[in-house]
């Protein structure tokens, strides 16, 4: 990583810069996610999910190539732009989660087996399961929590 990178919180300003991160991430990750609601999670992104959150964007030479979204000590979302995964960001992000914004738990599609594996390198540990994601789709979603 040559390039400078910063993480700061995010705006209503960044929202646009945001959905291209999450569409460009969800389209390399989430293979499992039929197209009727994919285009669900992307119309209420910006009005329901990002607003709901605290957001953190991680820029490099002042572009938006990944960002997390916190509640209390809960990791909500994390996404890097497809472009730029393998390369440390999501780390780096998870990492700032942890030590500066004290999240302890996350959830993860079951069927997302990358971000799985990501998260137990990471020291995290499943604790739960639950049929059905946040919105009552059946996309079963594994709780993890920090060991």
């Amino acid at each position: 990583m040559q390039n400078t990178f910063q993480i700061r919180k995010g705006s209503v300003s960044d929202f646009p810069n945001i959905m291209n991160v999450w569409e460009s991430s969800v389209k390399a990750t989430h293979h499992f996610l039929k197209p009727e609601d994919f285009e669900y999670y992307k119309q209420h992104g910006p009005t329901k999910y990002l607003p709901a959150v605290d957001l953190y964007v991680l820029r490099i030479d002042k572009m938006i190539i990944g960002f997390i979204g916190v509640s209390d000590n809960h990791l909500e979302m994390l996404f890097i732009d497809a472009d730029s995964r393998g390369k440390g960001y999501g780390k780096i992000l998870l990492n700032y989660a942890i030590e500066h914004l004290g999240i302890t738990t996350l959830d993860v599609n079951e069927q997302n087996k990358q971000a799985l594996g990501f998260y137990k390198k990471r020291g995290f540990s499943i604790t739960g399961r639950s049929e059905k994601d946040a919105e009552g789709k059946d996309y079963p979603m594994l709780h993890l929590e920090l060991q």
